[in-house]
């Protein structure tokens, strides 16, 4: 499924003209100017104070009337114009990390390679972000080019130069509301394209997050990505390995749980990244459709529920993730005579979640219910009233059974092995609604004179007292 044909967010599409000015302003230690911002005044494009959160505005004004600089930049400004409701919005500052904290109570710094700054107000987190200077030969990197240190502070010009992709080099100036483009954004996402600023392969080094970002963003605004910017991924995604593997574990979910998840699978499939992140899942994926299509499908309905406004659980997205190899090391290890299913089955998980968290950290409050998930699924076999009445009361029962249904729609459980459960559920339910109607019913009424006097509750012996105390 995933492996055939190619990628729809792969196109040969045409130069940037602005490619060759941000190489001229990326290079060496200084910047120098070459031409004018476009600016676009505010009758000419969508960009409303009322498409914003509350938040975001009292963090502009916040800022300009403590006298800097301030504007909406990134995620925010580009999916406005492109039609999208924005999530969350960044903005970007000439104020320091250490001038903008006193100027909100709920500021928080974070951030080590370059500190940046959340502003929370109530359930929304704003990020700010001090202008970026421009990249110079003296920055600390690892052997792979990627940047290890980056405190540097820049201008308005040289931040938006230091931005990935020239969609997300968009700022609205909040002075005058006019959208300020240095890199040819405008341009691209007229032609609906997604473009790396200045020299592609460079930018990936510098972080390796940016494939998945470039993924990712391709496939949420249902646009191709520029050829230069496609052609290198597949040949860097080892670069991955040398990203933090807490860092990971976010950068998958932000990939993975959301409404296009199916289509960021398979073109992590198709550039070699999604080997980089789970190997042991790809390697089965590629050799095995039923893998791959259970992958696929839990994806598909870990985005019906997203778009459906229904809550969904990492625990469960991972343990979808990594059940191909779950699965099969439990069938190698099982036989008709030894360890007890459960005993193999936990055997299995232990083994490939020690192999998974190398690559992509998953915290204990996954794991574990991750862990629960997968040894329920032998218990399912059990096919009786008295071990359903016990699996059922399982606080993780309902996630578990819903991985079974999972199982069974690509084949690789018994639909009538899932059928069962759903119907056991349904009868042990209405059996256990008659038997506490028959309990109420046999109850004595209150005030009867048979009924059987109630026990006088003996007084607790205050601590207070010295023997109390002893």
């Amino acid at each position: 499924m995933r492996r055939k044909g190619t990628v729809d967010t792969i196109s040969a599409v045409r130069p940037n003209p602005a490619d060759q000015v941000a190489d001229q302003h990326l290079e060496g230690d200084t910047i120098t100017s070459v031409s004018e911002p476009r600016r676009i005044p505010r009758a000419e494009h969508p960009v409303s104070r009322s498409l914003l959160s509350s938040a975001a505005l009292r963090t502009l004004y916040t800022l300009r009337d403590a006298g800097f600089e301030a504007y909406l930049v990134g995620g925010g400004v580009r999916d406005i114009l492109a039609g999208i409701t924005p999530k969350d919005f960044d903005i970007a500052t000439n104020a320091h990390p250490e001038q903008i904290k006193p100027l909100f109570r709920s500021c928080r710094l974070i951030g080590r390679r370059f500190v940046i700054c959340h502003v929370r107000f109530g359930g929304e987190v704003i990020e700010l972000t001090t202008f970026r200077g421009a990249i110079s030969d003296s920055m600390e990197r690892d052997d792979t080019g990627r940047i290890l240190s980056d405190n540097v502070y820049g201008t308005l010009e040289t931040d938006a130069f230091r931005r990935d992709f020239t969609v997300n080099a968009l700022y609205y100036d909040i002075s005058d509301f006019a959208i300020v483009d240095y890199c040819g954004g405008l341009e691209d996402l007229d032609a609906r394209v997604i473009r790396m600023i200045g020299d592609v392969e460079s930018r990936y080094r510098e972080d390796p997050v940016r494939m998945l970002r470039a993924v990712r963003i391709a496939n949420k605004l249902r646009f191709e990505l520029a050829a230069d910017t496609a052609e290198p991924i597949a040949r860097l995604a080892p670069l991955l390995r040398e990203i933090p593997a807490a860092r990971l574990f976010d950068e998958v979910l932000k990939i993975l749980q959301n409404v296009d998840a199916v289509a960021n699978y398979e073109s992590l499939a198709h550039f070699g990244l999604f080997t980089e992140l789970f190997p042991d899942t790809d390697r089965l994926c590629d050799r095995e459709d039923m893998a791959d299509d259970f992958v696929a499908l839990a994806l598909s309905n870990t985005a019906e529920r997203i778009r459906n406004e229904l809550p969904v659980s990492p625990a469960f997205l991972y343990a979808a993730l990594l059940w191909p190899p779950v699965l099969q090391r439990y069938r190698q290890t099982l036989r008709s005579e030894g360890p007890s299913p459960a005993v193999v089955m936990q055997q299995a998980a232990e083994e490939v979640l020690a192999r998974a968290i190398r690559r992509v950290a998953i915290p204990k409050r996954f794991s574990i219910p991750m862990r629960e998930i997968w040894l329920m699924q032998p218990r399912f076999e059990q096919q009786s009233d008295s071990r359903a009445r016990r699996l059922m009361s399982h606080p993780r029962f309902r996630a578990a059974y819903d991985f079974l249904l999972l199982r069974a729609e690509v084949g690789e459980a018994p639909q009538a092995l899932a059928g069962w459960w759903t119907d056991a559920q349904t009868r042990l339910t209405a059996d256990r609604l008659d038997d506490d109607a028959g309990v109420f019913d046999d109850a004595a009424p209150v005030g009867d004179d048979d009924a059987a006097p109630r026990k006088r509750r003996r007084r607790r012996r205050s601590r207070s007292r010295p023997d109390a105390q002893a």
